[in-house]
């Protein structure tokens, strides 16, 4: 399956994750690519605000501290972002497989980073900027 959203703003962007997290479940994993202000982490937002709903005004890119945690009454999301690891030894140092023990969906930013083979079912979004536009591909 391969899906092509096109985006003219933020909320647009947010809406696409909204979406798009109607068919995830516990045990997947979103591999999020895309360049510095693509709009990775509103796609997120839009995952978070249909999945922890409670949660959905919180959610902001883990730069700094690599993972947000964001659990409820819905499907817990479990929000990454690769950017400042290394190697795999970071990532794996970091906890990365214990998530998905953890019955929620892991989302990763820059997921590009590392070519492993993830656990679960794995969907990328690669989010292109053009101008003000995104291109948002699901695969």
């Amino acid at each position: 399956m391969e899906k092509v959203i096109y985006s003219e703003s933020v909320l647009q962007t947010e809406n696409a994750g909204y979406e798009f997290a109607g068919m995830l479940k516990a045990g997947d994993f979103v591999a999020l690519n895309g360049e510095l202000g693509a709009g990775k982490t509103a796609f997120t937002r839009g995952i978070v605000a249909k999945l922890v709903p409670e949660c959905a005004a919180s959610v902001h890119s883990p730069t700094f501290t690599i993972v947000n945690e964001y659990e409820g009454e819905g499907v817990n999301v479990y929000h990454f972002d690769f950017y400042r690891l290394k190697n795999e030894d970071d990532l794996y140092a970091c906890g990365f497989d214990d998530y998905f023990s953890r019955g929620g969906v892991v989302v990763a930013e820059w997921a590009d980073m590392f070519d492993a083979g993830w656990n679960g079912k794995t969907y990328t979004v690669s989010i292109k900027k053009d101008g003000e536009k995104r291109i948002i591909t699901i695969c």
